[in-house]
């Protein structure tokens, strides 16, 4: 992390989230005004870059890979709460809402945070290194949760249509938590060496792995405040973007685009955060950083959403559609064989990143234009 001078209480960080928590909730009953959703929106913005902040003096704090668990764990739990919050709604579309969001999450994970910090760390530093023993467990954990949850709905013949039974929507949800539960521990215990930064590819091997030498790490204090501010923005954004969701809704009615585009949108405001993190630890040749932050999301975005989806079913009006559409499972099924292939020996180049891209594109443009 890059060295923070300490300022006073009027800091900019300070202010957006407490005041984007206030525009969220005067807003909140009545935001139908152009003037109120420009001023939502520059809140929205706002927040996004605050959570950044305050994301990253906690990671200095507690040190990788806990600072990166931290902010996949607190933007997963607030987007579970919108999904809840959008199908309480109801509607026609309110079955595939959490299907559409969490596959939106996984594909601009998989693919537009890996592919603009490969890209970014790259171009910058010519060729970006990282731990494929780490990164692939990883994705191994990301592509088994995906199986489970979001492709063998679709083939299983209990319910009609692309849906669990309730049974199997429990083993689903148990599943989610082990395969979650265990990652966790081997990240954080078993083998946390595999998801911290490593050398560039040719650097002299006595060299120390580069650290954040020029930046003290926050007392204890500063961590606690920087959390909590943390938690404020995330819940800003997420409310903020309910709010615009709406607009979103109608103008994209308006453009005759589908409804899932809807989920698309919104998982990208709330990635927002992860992704300008993710690009800060690619410019300083952390991409091992940014891989933690990307693989740990996607894994965090269907190992948290589907059981806590699984519970709230129960008060839930309409049925819950998992199962993907035949074409999203082959954008899925592209996107692993190309992060394998990225992993696979544990460095990577532009191209790479370009490639990644290039894939999280096709998706947006075909969710747009099926």
């Amino acid at each position: 992390m890059e060295q923070t001078a300490r300022r006073g209480p009027l800091q900019w960080t300070v202010l957006v989230p407490i005041m984007a928590m206030v525009v969220l909730v005067v807003t909140w009953a009545s935001h139908e005004h152009p003037a109120v959703l420009v001023t939502i929106s520059a809140f929205l913005v706002g927040a996004i870059f605050a959570a950044v902040h305050h994301a990253e003096v906690v990671a200095l704090r507690v040190g990788e890979p806990f600072g990166s668990l931290i902010l996949a764990v607190a933007v997963t739990v607030i987007e579970v709460g919108l999904i809840v919050m959008l199908m309480v709604g109801g509607g026609p579309n309110a079955a595939t809402y959490a299907r559409d969001t969490v596959f939106a999450a996984v594909m601009i994970t998989l693919n537009g945070i890996v592919g603009l910090s490969l890209l970014f760390g790259a171009l910058r530093h010519r060729t970006v290194s990282f731990n494929a023993s780490g990164s692939g467990s990883a994705l191994a954990t990301v592509v088994a949760l995906a199986g489970v949850c979001l492709i063998l709905p679709r083939f299983t013949v209990s319910e009609e249509g692309p849906r669990y039974s309730a049974a199997q929507l429990a083993f689903a949800a148990v599943a989610s938590l082990v395969l979650y539960g265990a990652f966790v521990f081997t990240q954080t215990v078993r083998h946390r060496d595999f998801f911290l930064p490593v050398l560039p590819e040719k650097a002299d091997p006595d060299t120390p792995v580069p650290e954040d030498r020029h930046a003290e790490p926050p007392s204890v204090r500063e961590a606690w405040l920087s959390l909590a501010l943390l938690l404020a923005a995330l819940v800003s954004v997420v409310g903020l973007a309910k709010l615009l969701a709406p607009t979103i809704e109608s103008s994209i009615g308006v453009l005759g685009l589908p409804y899932a585009m809807v989920g698309v949108v919104i998982a990208l405001l709330v990635l927002a955060p992860e992704s300008l993190a993710a690009l800060n630890n690619a410019r300083r040749d952390r991409v091992q950083i940014c891989l933690n932050l990307a693989y740990g999301s996607a894994m965090a975005s269907i190992g948290l959403t589907i059981p806590v989806i699984a519970i709230a079913i129960i008060w839930l009006p309409g049925p819950l559609a998992l199962g993907l559409e035949p074409m999203q499972i082959v954008l899925l099924t592209i996107s692993v064989i190309v992060s394998t292939l990225t992993l696979a020996q544990g460095r990577a180049v532009a191209l790479q990143g370009v490639v990644h891209l290039v894939l999280l594109g096709t998706f947006i443009f075909l969710s747009a234009v099926p």
